[in-house]
């Protein structure tokens, strides 16, 4: 167990819902700032924080401009988000989450995209069997990585394993997959090239030809956008509407009290009744590829 736990507030389906983090002591914390890159540093296992499980539809992200960073749908011209199912694809096909303590600088050019960061904590597939909750932070192996080039700008979605997986030891390097999850890797391209056409955007494109990138430079990958966050909690970086407010990150000039974080979180109103889906979120989406 991660220690970790969280406490939601608003009605779930929302525009109001959050969730927020604790730590083991109870305290009010952000899932961006406040909770490890590393879960294990010797082996290079790293957290993950999950914000959707698999095959759920809302939209729900680490909200990096609201103080404390809670957990909350994303809004697109006052409404909800959903992804559409794309036909065959259900929902979101693995976990999907973001690395805390990372964050992909708009003002950097990756090298080897030749675009700019996405201003977001860096993304994770996790391919396990077990459907993760909605804001558990879980213990993952990397085993490589896609560059996704998301309306110009540079996207990593890292793929990973919880290490508590029944086959997890199975799995060292991004070729395992492919041979043990016959397709998967495949669909995987296939979802994040599909997944914004239902809303009338084009196929999103992708560096390295289409190609998936190994564990040892995935893990590369992370480090420099871990550098990247020390830099913005530090105020080394100008993070514009970033919010770096945080509880426990000692040499950050935006570390904040217990009493001002507990403020924070009750001036959102207490967990109410859930709205319902919208029952549209459950159709399918078909369309011929050119």
């Amino acid at each position: 167990m991660s220690g970790y736990s969280v406490e939601q507030r608003g009605a779930a389906n929302s525009l109001g819902y959050r969730l927020f983090f604790k730590n083991d002591k109870g305290q009010y914390i952000s899932p961006f700032h406040d909770i490890p890159i590393y879960a294990d540093a010797g082996k290079n296992l790293f957290n993950m924080v999950v914000e959707v499980p698999r095959w759920t539809n809302a939209k729900m992200e680490i909200a990096t401009k609201d103080t404390l960073n809670p957990i909350k749908q994303d809004v697109k011209k006052g409404k909800l988000r959903y992804v559409a199912n794309v036909f065959p694809y259900k929902g979101y096909i693995w976990n999907y989450g973001a690395i805390p303590q990372t964050w992909e600088d708009p003002g950097h050019k990756d090298e080897n995209t030749g675009c700019c960061g996405d201003n977001d904590p860096i993304d994770v597939c996790e391919i396990g069997s077990k459907v993760c909750s909605r804001g558990e932070v879980i213990s993952v192996k990397v085993l490589g990585t896609l560059a996704l080039i998301d309306e110009g700008e540079t996207d990593w979605k890292i793929i990973v394993i919880n290490v508590e997986d029944p086959e997890a030891a199975k799995y060292n390097n991004i070729d395992d997959v492919r041979r043990m999850k016959p397709g998967y890797l495949e669909a995987t391209i296939d979802w994040f090239r599909r997944y914004k056409v239902p809303d009338g955007k084009p196929e999103n494109q992708f560096a390295f030809n289409e190609e998936f990138k190994d564990k040892d430079f995935a893990i590369k990958v992370i480090k420099s956008t871990h550098e990247y966050w020390k830099a913005l909690v530090t105020k080394k970086t100008d993070g514009g509407e970033i919010n770096c407010t945080n509880a426990t990150v000692s040499d950050s000039p935006f570390c904040c009290t217990q009493e001002c974080a507990k403020a924070t979180v009750e001036a959102v109103p207490p967990c109410g009744v859930a709205n319902p889906i919208p029952p549209e979120v459950d159709k399918w989406f078909y369309y011929q590829r050119n």
